[in-house]
């Protein structure tokens, strides 16, 4: 007697989705001299709202490393890797620094935590260097348009919002940040599109 084994979904080899759901017709290649770390939380990866494979795919000099706690000599080469400075987006503590200082973008690298925020508190608990980097605080941006994800207040933007926002105050490149964030609504469109038609 042999086993009925569900079907294996086809997968696209680009986005890692099933092809049913392929996000690729959302990517738009965008250049930036500031490099960007996209450190996501393990419960992320299978999330279909999730937008942090999306950032990875529109930005080259980008890339994406899964975990909640890393080794921290892993980590260390992670964040200064090439010699770049690292700069952790995320709001800084109360009495802190509000933003990181002035540099050259180039020699930059963004530190992103993909992950809701009670998981990114965590991340940062478990991993003392990502407590200790100076941290770029988002000034002035819109309400977020994830409107597929909730949020608990309308500041609250998804990975992908926040770093476009962050790209653009660190080098000032606003065109930029509007090619990410047009992309950004193509991918929640499709993903409002594809719940309503399960």
């Amino acid at each position: 007697m042999t086993k009925n084994h569900p079907t294996r979904r086809a997968m696209c080899a680009v986005c890692e989705r099933p092809q049913a759901a392929c996000i690729c017709a959302s990517v738009v290649r965008v250049d930036s001299p500031v490099e960007v770390l996209i450190l996501m939380h393990p419960l992320e990866v299978g999330q279909a709202k999730n937008s942090g494979r999306l950032l990875n795919l529109c930005l080259p000099a980008s890339r994406i490393v899964v975990g909640e706690a890393f080794e921290p000599g892993a980590l260390d080469a992670l964040l200064h890797a090439d010699g770049r400075r690292p700069v952790l987006l995320y709001p800084a503590e109360a009495g802190a620094d509000a933003g990181a200082a002035p540099m050259e973008p180039s020699r930059l690298r963004l530190v992103v935590l993909d992950a809701t925020w009670r998981k990114s508190r965590k991340m940062l608990y478990l991993n003392p260097l990502l407590r200790s980097l100076p941290r770029l605080a988002l000034a002035d941006v819109p309400a977020s348009g994830y409107r597929i994800r909730k949020a608990h207040a309308p500041h609250q933007l998804s990975s992908f919002e926040a770093a476009a926002y962050a790209l653009a105050q660190l080098t000032g490149e606003q065109a930029a940040c509007v090619r990410l964030l047009d992309a950004f609504e193509s991918f929640v469109v499709q993903q409002a599109a594809f719940v309503r038609s399960a």
